[in-house]
């Protein structure tokens, strides 16, 4: 299955139990059964080894290889288990409602912030999901983590397409709400295409503040959401151009010279946005909707891995 699922099911429910599966055969299994390495969050990896207390430490923690070497029973100590709380913000404006390859940007953000609750899913786990749409910013309140990506599933899978931006509540002004709303340290996702409604796409951001304020005290992932429309026009002659946010629309012949113009706007800010993101201390993944969101969320996952076992071995 080269996409894990082409778009999404009207039916939430039908939706949910496609994007289960695509998650325990792909993500789950990457690792060879090593779940806890494809968790976000909390894991139960082992952090040290030392040697066995009788009376205090589980002897199902034995390191028999430090035991053989060393001649006495050492056992290894794992990462303190802690709740996890997370908290999903999936941008739902109408920049989102388009797509021109396998799906729309919609979708995919709806399918990656529901992966989101079935990866961190655990006991005591719960994952609260903010949505910023049309009409403005809407909470739903944390559950369970396999719940919550059946409930956002739903949420999306039901919800009207909108012509224009009603609220002029921005992406920063979202990301400050998450902040202020929500300050238990945890996990913080920001699903968005990253697209200013007054069309900048230099530094700084109107979000990047907000952001920096929100990793200072969570650790964040930014799944930043492409089309491959945005990265490069098509020779298509005279087109019209409409702004989903705005509504404005402008008349534009796709000449060469227009053409080559748009591919270095869009590259300039896609750097941009991930030099931001990077600034702030967030992670950043980029998905498309021309290409496998499940592998590239599985990179990301993977090499956040390795990271902090080097993180951990160095200290």
């Amino acid at each position: 299955m080269s996409e894990p699922l082409r778009d999404l099911p009207r039916d939430g429910d039908r939706a949910f139990r496609s994007l289960d599966l695509v998650v325990r055969r792909r993500l789950n299994g990457l690792l060879q059964g090593d779940r806890s390495g494809m968790r976000l969050g909390a894991g139960s990896e082992p952090e040290e080894v030392v040697r066995y207390r009788p009376g205090e430490d589980d002897v199902r923690r034995m390191d028999w290889n430090v035991t053989a070497r060393t001649g006495d029973p050492h056992v290894w100590r794992p990462l303190a288990e802690h709740e996890l709380d997370t908290w999903v913000l999936v941008d739902e404006t109408p920049s989102m409602d388009f797509g021109t390859a396998l799906s729309e940007k919609r979708d995919v953000a709806a399918l990656v912030a529901a992966s989101v609750g079935l990866l961190t899913d655990g006991p005591g786990n719960r994952v609260g999901v903010a949505h910023l749409t049309p009409k403005g910013l809407e909470w739903d309140a944390p559950l369970p983590g396999r719940v919550s990506a059946r409930r956002t599933l739903r949420s999306v899978a039901g919800a009207p397409r909108a012509d224009l931006q009603l609220d002029p509540t921005t992406l920063g002004e979202a990301v400050g709400a998450l902040e202020r709303r929500h300050r238990r340290p945890g996990l913080r996702v920001v699903v968005s295409d990253f697209v200013d409604p007054e069309g900048a796409h230099e530094r700084p951001f109107a979000w990047e503040a907000a952001l920096r304020r929100l990793a200072a005290r969570h650790d964040v992932v930014v799944i930043e959401v492409l089309d491959p429309r945005e990265l490069e026009l098509p020779d298509l002659g005279l087109v019209v151009l409409r702004d989903p946010e705005s509504g404005r629309a402008r008349e534009v012949h796709t000449s060469p010279t227009v053409r080559r113009r748009y591919a270095e706007l869009a590259a300039a800010h896609r750097a941009a946005v991930a030099d931001a993101v990077r600034a702030a201390g967030a992670g950043h993944v980029v998905v498309r909707t021309d290409s496998d969101w499940v592998r590239d969320l599985a990179r990301y996952i993977l090499s956040r891995r390795r990271t902090r076992r080097v993180d951990r071995r160095v200290r």
